[in-house]
């Protein structure tokens, strides 16, 4: 199960676990380098996952906060492995920021996705007629066009083949299913897109969409495209990214005041919101005059 979250989030539950089990012994990171004799920048480089750990140094520092259990020690280990492999997305590195590639590979390994998007259809719903039209009406280089489209495309193919996938909850404004995106290109691209929309919420019950009507007035996405991550289990905190520009996301942890007061916009966006059902007659309905 934990190769199926990926190695962004095997890292980050590692350098969880290993903060959890120092503090749990009383133990500053300064002792802990200077017992171990490695130096205090080596300690924090790695409880902030800006280096890797060796096998040799995560037994050390395991024995160190008592940690006698085989299983449990393997667990660690197992992680550390995963927490070093290469993930799908690093291929796109010349294509994208090292940003946007930390949130993809953080969004591999999540438990929930929710998400809420003012100006187009979420990356994870997209079809590729759709994700090629919005990446190309943008300041993009066109010769990354091509590998931009792949990687959005990616994202949910790979999300599909986790064993243990992801719920996934859309809240879009009404303005993002009329604005007839392509129109100068194919009038088809738009009408399909929101059918798929539709086919895939009626398929899929891991996915939900709810759209919020223009009758509901001001709402709090009005300002902001956004998403919050959540992990299995609790181990990791939430993750809030804010979308800056295109596939510019910034991060902001689950603990900061800013995370919570996005939970809570969601919450109200939900309640100006349609139905799931309500929400898929109006997709349909809109691809039908579209069409």
């Amino acid at each position: 199960m934990a190769a199926d979250q990926g190695p962004v989030v095997q890292s980050a539950l590692l350098r969880s676990e290993l903060v959890r089990l120092r503090k749990e012994r009383g133990l500053t990171q300064q002792q802990v380098a200077r017992e171990l004799e490695w130096s205090a920048s080596k300690l924090i480089r790695v409880e902030g996952g800006a280096s890797s750990i060796t096998k040799v140094d995560l037994d050390a520092l395991l024995s160190k906060y008592g940690v006698t259990s085989e299983s449990h020690r393997e667990r660690l280990q197992s992680l550390n492995r995963g927490a070093k492999e290469r993930g799908w997305w690093d291929s796109y590195r010349d294509y994208v920021s090292p940003a946007y590639l930390h949130y993809v590979g953080l969004e591999a390994g999540a438990a929930f996705i929710r998400q809420f998007q003012i100006g187009f259809i979420p990356g994870l719903l997209q079809t590729p007629e759709y994700a090629r039209v919005v990446t190309e009406v943008g300041s993009v280089d066109p010769q990354k066009v091509d590998p931009i489209v792949e990687l959005r495309l990616r994202r949910r193919s790979e999300l599909a083949q986790r064993e243990a996938k992801p719920r996934q909850y859309f809240v879009i404004d009404e303005a993002v299913i009329h604005r007839h995106v392509g129109i100068k290109k194919n009038r088809a691209i738009m009408p399909n897109q929101l059918r798929s929309i539709a086919e895939r919420a009626d398929r899929d019950n891991l996915v939900t969409v709810r759209v919020i009507p223009f009758e509901s007035g001001a709402h709090p996405g009005l300002f902001d495209s956004f998403t919050l991550l959540e992990f299995e289990g609790g181990r990791l905190p939430d993750a809030l990214y804010l979308e800056a520009a295109r596939e510019e996301f910034t991060m902001i942890a689950g603990n900061d005041p800013q995370a919570a007061k996005y939970a809570e916009d969601f919450e109200e966006l939900l309640e100006d919101a349609l139905s799931a059902q309500r929400s898929i007659e109006l997709i349909r309905h809109v691809a039908e005059e579209m069409s």
